[in-house]
């Protein structure tokens, strides 16, 4: 049964950025493939078929600090994405985050992550960047 992205969403360039867990086997429409987390996927090897054609861009991650403080704890999420943003607006997040842009002006965009919370996660935080553009 082929993997279902998580989430879609269409820039305001028209194109298509879906988020899909970096676990699941590539797809055909998924266009350029970024793994969006700062630490590599627990128990997948870097030679790995699924991550063998994905970008790894870490700086567009949450710095140590903030994913540490947020801990994946779901009250603290407003803060979370507001810290994140902040993070996203300045060096090289910011930068990390204009290639991202950049590559979903080019087509498809498949933003790659271990986590198991999609919609709590740095990656509908990044989405939202994106859409935004």
């Amino acid at each position: 049964m082929p993997a279902k992205a998580q989430k879609t969403q269409k820039t305001n360039r028209s194109r298509t950025v879906e988020v899909r867990r970096v676990y699941d086997p590539p797809e055909p429409a998924d266009g350029a493939r970024v793994l969006v987390d700062r630490l590599w996927p627990r128990g997948m090897a870097k030679g790995d078929e699924r991550v063998a054609d994905a970008e790894w861009c870490k700086d567009v991650a949450p710095s140590t600090e903030l994913r540490k403080w947020y801990g994946h704890d779901e009250a603290r999420f407003e803060e979370f994405a507001e810290r994140y943003r902040a993070e996203l607006a300045e060096g090289a997040p910011g930068a990390a985050l204009e290639h991202l842009r950049e590559l979903a002006a080019d087509g498809p965009l498949t933003l790659l992550t271990a986590t198991k919370e999609v919609p709590l996660s740095h990656t509908a935080v990044l989405l939202e960047a994106l859409r935004k553009g």
